[in-house]
This record gives structure tokens, C-alpha cells and sequence, in this order.
């Protein structure tokens, strides 16, 4: 369950939330998709109420979720299908998503024989073609080996803030917090809420073993260690392109 939740997210701001198992991340991300809907309140992406998903609030989830008898192009495709467009212009905007992501030779091979990094740059193709004003990522990485991982945290945060595309990020690697997002909302549990937020004043872009990231990354945990466990309960929102508000 999730109480007081108001967070509100400005516009191309990159966002990462963190919290301890079962204290409602992904819940409240899939309330920001419009995967679920609030009991209470509502959430907005540029002043529009979220009643049901759209491929202007893309959600990256832990398996990239491909049909795999389809073909690379075809899989990133698919969004801007359903949106309407002709297979032909489909393919001209998935293409230099593909080359972006280093994919462009393996644009006509089906989905099954690539590997799982691989799939989850298939993924974010597909959630990047409809050019969608903030992307949702429930834990994308998570199930990479290290280098895949590595690869795609910096690929996704440099292609958002050169799209100028809001992201919310769900994880429970407090690194992976510092290096792709400019603010981290820290949530505690029982009920799931917002107990405090960190500014990540780095500048971009960011390197693991720099001083200055391992000192963030270090008063990160402490304040996570000491937000998380408290009892007193914060209010914050959560915003798309503009302002993401959501009040539950």
C-alpha cells in the first residue's frame, strides 16, 4: 500500500527510486505507466490525467518482453505500428534507433538468437521510437551480466538527456542511482512512502571510480540507510515531460 504520495518531476529531469524490497517502487511505477490505477488522487504527465498506458510514457521492464519470431526491426517497430504508421516509415525511424544502440546488422535477425543485452537495447528502441515524453524503467539492467549492464546504464542515460526525455528509474543498485539520475527518491515501507530525496550534483558524464562518485555514492546510502528506516511519513510527485503529478 502506498500513503502521501505527491512528487512532482520537471521536465527532461532524470529520476531514480529507491527503496527495499516490497515497499511499493514498482508500484508506483506502474501507477505512473497507468498499469494500475490509484485509489485516491491521480497522476499527470503534462497536465494529462494517466488512465491507461501510452506510448508516450514508455515503460522498460526486467525482460525486454520481445515476440520471438519477429525480427530485431520488427519487435522496435511495433509501437509506432499501433500508433499508426505505415511499416515503411516504421522502419525509417526505427533505423537510426538501431545504429544508436549498435544494432544495425542485426536489424533483419530474428530476436531469439541475440543475446540478453542485445534484447534490451531491442527494448529501448522500441520504447524510444514513438518519442515519448518520459520513460519508465522497472529494474531494465538487473538480469545483465555486469558489462552489458554497464554498457546500457550509460547508453540510456545519454540518449535521454540528448532526446531531452523525462526518466524514472526503479532499482535497487544505489550506484546505478548516482551514475544515471540527477535526483533519487528514497522510499520506506509499511506503508509504502517517500521518505526523503538526494540531488546528485555530479557532472555528466560520470565515471564509478571518480572521488566525487564514491563520496555521493557513499552519503547516498547513508541517508538511505537512515530515511528508510523512519517512521514519519514525506510527501513528493512524480512527472513526465513536464510535471508528473501523483497523489495517492
Amino acid at each position: 500500500m502506498l500513503e502521501e504520495i505527491d512528487v512532482t518531476v520537471k521536465s527532461d529531469e532524470q529520476i531514480a527510486i529507491i527503496g527495499r524490497s516490497g515497499c511499493g517502487k514498482s508500484t508506483l511505477l506502474h501507477l505512473m505507466a497507468g498499469l494500475l490505477r490509484p485509489s485516491n488522487g491521480a497522476v499527470r504527465i503534462d497536465s494529462r490525467t494517466v488512465l491507461k498506458p501510452s506510448a508516450k510514457w514508455n515503460v522498460m521492464f526486467q525482460k525486454a518482453s520481445l515476440f520471438p519470431w519477429m525480427t530485431v526491426i520488427e519487435n522496435a517497430s511495433l509501437g509506432l505500428l499501433y500508433a499508426g504508421e505505415t511499416r515503411k516509415r516504421s522502419a525509417e525511424k526505427v533505423g537510426p534507433l538501431l545504429k544508436l544502440l549498435g544494432l544495425s546488422d542485426k536489424a533483419n535477425v530474428n530476436v531469439q538468437s541475440l543475446s540478453g543485452g542485445q534484447q534490451q537495447r531491442v527494448a529501448l528502441a522500441r520504447s524510444l521510437a514513438t518519442e515519448p515524453d518520459a520513460l519508465l524503467l522497472d529494474e531494465p539492467f538487473s538480469a545483465l551480466d555486469a558489462f552489458s549492464r554497464a554498457s546500457l546504464q550509460y547508453e540510456v542515460a545519454s540518449i535521454c538527456r540528448d532526446m531531452g526525455i523525462t526518466f524514472v528509474l526503479v532499482t535497487h543498485d544505489v550506484d546505478e542511482a548516482v551514475l544515471m539520475s540527477d535526483r533519487v527518491l528514497i522510499m520506506a515501507e509499511n506503508p509504502g512512502r517517500i521518505a526523503s530525496e538526494y540531488t546528485v550534483d555530479l557532472p555528466w558524464p560520470r565515471q564509478t571510480n571518480q572521488a566525487e562518485f564514491i563520496a555521493a555514492r557513499n552519503q547516498l546510502m547513508r541517508q538511505f540507510e537512515t530515511s528508510s528506516s523512519h517512521d514519519t511519513v514525506s510527501h513528493a510527485l512524480v512527472s513526465g515531460k513536464t510535471s508528473v503529478t501523483s497523489a495517492a
